[in-house]
C-alpha cells in the first residue's frame, strides 16, 4: 500500500481481496494524497471499503471526447474531422450511457440499424475501431473499467481493393482542366503517389532537392518515410520553388495576394470539379496514388519495392496492384516449358495424345 506519481497526479495502491487495486486520488498535492490514502485504509479495515469502478459513473461520451482530445486532436486535421463525423453517429446512441452500459448486444444492435440504414460496411468499421480503441485506452491508462465490449463485436469485413487508375491521356485531360495553382499538386501525387494530406500539406524542409528527395517524419502509419524524386516530380517543384536559396514554410500556396496555404479540402472540391468538366466520374484525387502504383507495376516493378515506395506496412495492401503485371507470372510459368519433352522422351512414356470428346 502506498502512493506514487503519474504526470503530477499522485496515484495509490493496495490490495484489496487478494487483488491489486490502483486508484488516483485527484490530488498534486502528496499530504492531500495522503489523507485520502488513509481514509481507504481506515475503510479496508473497517471492512467498509467497496471497489466501484468508474466504469459506473464515466459516460462514453467522456471516455471518447477525452480520447479525441489527447490522442486525435493536433495529430492531422483530416483524423479530427473523421473522428467527429464518426461521434455524430455514435454520441446519439451511446453518449449518455455509462460505460458499464455500454454491451455487446447494445453494440450488435447499433452495428445491425447501421447496416439497415444503407451505412457502408467500411463507414461502420471505422465507427466500431474508435469506439475498439478508446476503451483499450481508457483500460489501459485511465483505469475507468476492465472490459472492451467491442472485442466480443465481429468488426465485419471490407472490400478495401479498389483499384481505380487512368491512363496518361485521361490523366492530361483532367491536368488541362484544374486551375493553375492545381497543376503542380496533382503532378506530385501522381508521380510519388503520396497521400492528399502529405502532398498538399508538404514544407520545403521536407524536400531535399539536391538528392531527389521528399522525407516525411508521420506518415498515415506514423512512419518515416523517405520517397525519391523522378524527373517529373523534381521539375514539378522546379516550377514552384521560390527563387530565394533556402526556401522554407509550404510548397504550395494559393495564388491570391495574401498566398495563404492550400488546404486539402480546396484539392479536392477542385479536382472533382476538373474530372467532372471533362466527363470522367468515380475518379477521386486519392486515385493518383492508385495511378502511380499501378503505372509501376505495369512497366515490371516487382511489389516489394511498390511497397516500399507506397509506405504499406502490409504487402496484402499491395497485392492489389498484382492482377496488372499478368507477364510477370507468365515468365514465372515458363520454368516448366522443358518439361514436355523431358517426360514424352523418358522410357516407357510416349508422346501424349490429346483426345476430344463430342
Amino acid at each position: 500500500m502506498g502512493l506514487f506519481k503519474r504526470n503530477k497526479v499522485w496515484w495509490m495502491t493496495f490490495v484489496y481481496q487478494g487483488r491489486q487495486i490502483r486508484r488516483s486520488t485527484e490530488c498534486t498535492d502528496r499530504r492531500l494524497a495522503e489523507a485520502v490514502l488513509g481514509k481507504i485504509k481506515v475503510k479496508l479495515v473497517e471492512g467498509r471499503y467497496f471497489d466501484r469502478l468508474e466504469e459506473q459513473e464515466r459516460t462514453f461520451e467522456e471516455m471518447v471526447e477525452r480520447y479525441v482530445a489527447e490522442r486525435v486532436v493536433g495529430a492531422s486535421r483530416h483524423g479530427e474531422r473523421r473522428a467527429r463525423g464518426v461521434l455524430a453517429h455514435l454520441l446519439p446512441v451511446f453518449g449518455k450511457k455509462t460505460l458499464v452500459q455500454v454491451t455487446p448486444k447494445e453494440i450488435a444492435a447499433y452495428k445491425w440499424k447501421r447496416q439497415q440504414a444503407g451505412a457502408a460496411p467500411a463507414t461502420i468499421v471505422k465507427e466500431l475501431a474508435l469506439m475498439k480503441t478508446a476503451f483499450n485506452i481508457a483500460i489501459r491508462e485511465w483505469e475507468w473499467c476492465r472490459d472492451n465490449p467491442v472485442c466480443r463485436v465481429s468488426m465485419g469485413k471490407v472490400n478495401n481493393a479498389r483499384v481505380r487508375y487512368c491512363d496518361d491521356e485521361t490523366l492530361a485531360r483532367i491536368y488541362q482542366a484544374c486551375p493553375i495553382w492545381l497543376q503542380p499538386i496533382v503532378m506530385l501525387a501522381r508521380y510519388t503517389g503520396l497521400r492528399r494530406e502529405n502532398v498538399v500539406c508538404l514544407q520545403w524542409e521536407q524536400v531535399d532537392m539536391a538528392r531527389g528527395l521528399i522525407i516525411l517524419d508521420h506518415t498515415k502509419n506514423g512512419d518515416r518515410l523517405g520517397i525519391p524524386l523522378c524527373d517529373p516530380a523534381l521539375r514539378t517543384l522546379e516550377t514552384v520553388r521560390p527563387s530565394r536559396p533556402l526556401a522554407s514554410g509550404p510548397v504550395f500556396l494559393q495564388h491570391t495576394e495574401d498566398r495563404e496555404p492550400v488546404t486539402p479540402d480546396m484539392v479536392t472540391t477542385a479536382f472533382r470539379r476538373a474530372c467532372e468538366s471533362v466527363g470522367v466520374t468515380n475518379f477521386r484525387f486519392h486515385d493518383l496514388r492508385h495511378t502511380f502504383a499501378s503505372a509501376l507495376v505495369q512497366k515490371g516493378v516487382d511489389l516489394y519495392r511498390v511497397q516500399r515506395l507506397l509506405g504499406h506496412r502490409d504487402g496484402r495492401m499491395t497485392q492489389r496492384y498484382a492482377h496488372l503485371a499478368p507477364e510477370n507470372l507468365r515468365e514465372a510459368v515458363q520454368v516448366f516449358k522443358d518439361d514436355y519433352h523431358k517426360f514424352s522422351t523418358m522410357p516407357g512414356v510416349g508422346p501424349t495424345r490429346l483426345v476430344l470428346t463430342a
